[in-house]
């Protein structure tokens, strides 16, 4: 079976600091893959190359059997491939409900001046979105009111609107309180599982990583210096040294 994702030689410098140092690297459908690494090591760039944010140097990216190297952020999505940021990308001034139903009108096409929202989007599936996220009772506050933790969900109910394949997600559990971190991620796992999206997220809390990752890939360089079984990678002398910081 043909992977999801795949790069081939992808190598990024800048200035004199290699980013990505010929990347070889397989995504297979239905994985949950966490990424692990210390601030620097090429994670972000890795990512911002397989999102059309960077052009690499050389190397190519093949999403869903199809050449997508250095395409616009904007035909990846259309293609099936969703990133949620460390920060929300929320439209705050308006209700949670109408951000994903911007999010459903852009995806569709029928986003215009003279539409309204509630008109141009299939109202059970934002409902359906909503609940599927724990919002539904939110769906009329203001983006802006959410606290942090409701603000990421958010994020990712936009981003499941686009009916992606792949989501990509950065520090999903950044600036979310500690008691909370768990509930979160069972929330936007679950969610993923239900709608049968492959996912793809950074992390830097290793219990958030060993419960919800069924692989592990560790960045050190600009390299992926381990790859396979959680136990397996997080076990690794070069991994514990380097990245968790114990012997």
């Amino acid at each position: 079976m043909s992977a999801l994702l795949s790069t081939r030689g992808l190598y990024l410098s800048f200035g004199g600091v290699v980013a990505a140092d010929n990347i070889d690297f397989d995504l297979q459908r239905g994985e949950s893959l966490a990424v692990i690494g210390q601030n620097g090591a090429g994670k972000t760039t890795f990512i911002n190359i397989c999102t059309g944010f960077l052009k690499p140097e050389r190397g190519q990216v093949m999403f869903n059997g199809q050449d997508v190297t250095a395409r616009e952020p904007r035909q990846l999505v259309h293609l099936g491939m969703a990133r949620s940021f460390q920060l929300p990308q929320l439209f705050l001034d308006h209700t949670v409900r109408q951000c994903l139903e911007i999010a459903a009108a852009g995806r569709s096409g029928r986003l215009a001046w003279f539409t309204a929202l509630s008109d141009a989007v299939d109202a059970r599936e934002v409902d359906d979105t909503l609940a599927l996220v724990g919002l539904r009772e939110r769906a009329h506050m203001p983006a802006m009111a959410l606290p942090e933790g409701q603000r990421k969900l958010l994020d990712v109910a936009m981003a499941l609107m686009l009916k992606p394949q792949l989501m990509i997600m950065d520090e999903p559990t950044s600036g979310v309180a500690s008691d909370s971190k768990m509930q979160l991620m069972d929330t936007v796992m679950q969610a993923l599982a239900e709608r049968q999206v492959t996912s793809w997220f950074v992390e830097h809390d290793i219990d958030i990583v060993k419960r919800y990752a069924t692989r592990v890939a560790a960045w050190i360089g600009g390299r992926v210096a381990a790859d396979g079984a959680p136990n397996d990678v997080l076990n690794q002398p070069q991994v514990r040294q380097e990245i968790l910081g114990t012997r």
